[in-house]
């Protein structure tokens, strides 16, 4: 397999699993804004880390997590039907809270350039 083949699998796989989660998975748990920031998937393509970002209220993140992992299964299909995957890859969804830490940094840039710290 190659590497450039891996690559495309992964960023369509971004792109699916966002407008499956925005479109499809209709869960009162899935809160704030959720985004695919990054999809590492194996040569074989068989296995994929995902890494969600979650932006939003303090506790949105573990709920929308929880309710993320127990849609996988559903996940999972619709990436194989929409992708035309022969095997559906295993999906290891990963917490991404880079997002947040930066907003936090830019928060407080903004503080200090207008004198508050």
């Amino acid at each position: 397999m190659s590497s450039q083949r891996a690559l495309r699998v992964s960023q369509s796989i971004k792109k699916e699993l966002s407008e499956i989660i925005r479109r499809d998975l209709k869960d009162d748990r899935i809160k704030g804004l959720v985004s695919i920031t990054d999809v590492e998937s194996t040569p074989d393509c068989r296995s994929c880390r995902v890494f969600v970002s979650v932006f939003g209220a303090e506790g949105d993140s573990e709920s929308t997590m929880e309710a993320l992992n127990e849609h996988l299964g559903y996940m999972r299909g619709e990436l194989c039907r929409r992708l035309h995957l022969r095997f559906a890859p295993e999906l290891n969804l990963k917490l991404d809270t880079s997002l947040e830490r930066g907003a936090k940094v830019s928060d407080l840039l903004g503080k200090i350039a207008r004198g508050e710290v």
